[in-house]
């Protein structure tokens, strides 16, 4: 099979995400500071870790479709949808908001062109139910580092 053009563009919206989410997150990475800094530093590592295996593998099914991904510094850079990320020291607790934020966006990326590839190349929309899990997972343990339980309602005691 070869990827039609939609197919092709599709494909390469969530691979520039996928790898802007780990250059941002190599940068959060070496410019945290704060409360619980470790514990942030290392999750970090883990969604840069997964961010880069799933671009490689939307980059090699581009490939096995005989599709040209582009993940050159300057593509990435005009085609993403993740915002900019800061470029000083950020507080641990900004970079739970900012790193939410981006997992966020590059899930609503894959959930956005979801439908077409499906359409397309199920095997590719499969692809792409692996990387939402991955992102929205993390976006929930990034998340709970700034949530409060919620308040459990008076019981009566005897």
């Amino acid at each position: 099979m070869k990827a039609t053009k939609e197919l092709s563009d599709n494909l390469q919206a969530v691979l520039v995400d996928l790898i802007e989410l780990h250059i941002q997150g190599k940068q959060a990475h070496w410019n945290v500071v704060g409360t619980n800094f470790r514990d942030t530093h290392l999750i970090l590592d883990e969604i840069i870790d997964a961010a880069r295996v799933k671009s490689d593998e939307v980059a090699e099914r581009m490939r096995a479709l005989h599709a040209l991904p582009d993940g050159r510094s300057e593509t990435v850079s005009a085609s993403t949808s993740l915002p900019k990320f800061p470029g000083d020291q950020v507080d641990t607790g900004e970079v739970v908001e900012l790193i939410t934020a981006r997992l966020d966006a590059a899930a609503e990326t894959c959930r956005r062109v979801h439908d077409e590839v499906d359409e397309a190349d199920p095997t590719s929309a499969d692809i792409l139910h692996s990387v939402i899990e991955t992102l929205e997972q993390y976006a929930w343990m990034v998340s709970a580092e700034k949530l409060k339980p919620r308040k459990r309602a008076a019981t009566s005691g005897t």
